[in-house]
């Protein structure tokens, strides 16, 4: 069983994106961080960071390596710091977003807050509809896929999620391949699609970046939620574009694939916003450092 203190590196490499930075928070040079990562993936067999020069990614593992144990290391790392001290975060932050987003990133982001007596309030919804609930002052802070036109909205970049033309592999088998390579558009034109919503959102716009035109395909089903779309793709009952952190962990077990390959993946920015001239939450000003500085090692979603 790997020992805490290999964990609690790994903790820090993960959050921080970077080997140096995270050697940097734990005051240790950067060559003890790499032997005690080598060390961790060694004893779990498993690799978890992609190195390159602007950083690490995490891969899956790491993901879910990371969901398993942050909660726990930041609480004992609360009770260690702090000792019988009262909470020193209090308050309540109301935070909206897409379910999607909001159940896989952000509320797994904010969860170790809640042990130093913040409340979180989670509202889930469109982003135009909870945009207008931040201009009213029903909520703190949004997760956005648009970028807010209101004067009364503060919004800066939080991450760029990556999206994914995705299908069953017997769906896959339909399809003539060398036609898929060199005129895709004619290849997918009567698959059945799933979508989220009547107006094709993320299909749509998948369709008129890489191929010129609007989805051909008939719409087999809707519903309202991203994570319900892919196991209807993994079901069989069509093609559809998903986030890539969405998809990834059925394209990693097999049970989609991904069905086109853009030389430049096609990206939607994701913004945090907030209400200007709002009163001063010290809450919510650790929100949103917290969520901007774990963003960075969420890598494109």
């Amino acid at each position: 069983m790997p020992g805490l203190d290999l964990l609690a590196t790994f903790l820090e490499i993960y959050r921080a994106g970077s080997l140096s930075a995270a050697a940097q928070r734990l005051g240790l040079t950067q060559p003890a961080v790499t032997g005690q990562l080598a060390r961790l993936e060694e004893q779990l067999g498993r690799q978890l960071f992609v190195r390159s020069r602007q950083g690490v990614t995490p891969t899956p593992r790491a993901a879910a390596l990371a969901a398993r144990v942050s909660l726990h290391l930041d609480g004992l790392k609360d009770v260690l710091g702090s000792a019988d001290t009262e909470p020193v975060l209090t308050g309540t932050v109301r935070v909206g977003g897409a379910a999607e987003v909001m159940t896989a990133r952000v509320l797994p982001t904010l969860a170790p807050l809640t042990h130093q007596g913040l409340c979180v309030h989670a509202h889930l919804g469109l982003a135009q509809d909870l945009l207008a609930d931040l201009a009213a002052g029903r909520l703190d802070l949004v997760v956005s896929a648009v970028r807010p036109a209101r004067a009364t909205v503060l919004a800066v970049p939080l991450v760029d999620e990556e999206f994914v033309l995705v299908a069953a592999p017997s769906t896959a088998h339909t399809v003539d391949a060398e036609r898929l390579r060199t005129d895709p558009a004619a290849a997918l034109a009567r698959l059945p699609l799933v979508a989220y919503a009547e107006d094709l959102p993320i299909v749509r716009r998948y369709w008129r970046s890489e191929f010129g035109h609007r989805p051909q395909g008939p719409v087999a089903l809707l519903v309202p939620d991203l994570r319900a779309v892919l196991a209807a793709v993994e079901a069989g009952a069509g093609i559809s574009v998903l986030p890539r952190y969405l998809a990834e962990p059925a394209l990693t077990a097999g049970t989609v694939v991904q069905l086109h390959h853009p030389e430049v993946p096609p990206l939607n920015t994701l913004y945090l916003a907030t209400r200007r001239g709002a009163p001063d939450n010290p809450a919510l000003t650790v929100v949103h450092e917290r969520l901007l500085e774990s963003a960075r090692a969420w890598g494109g979603l």
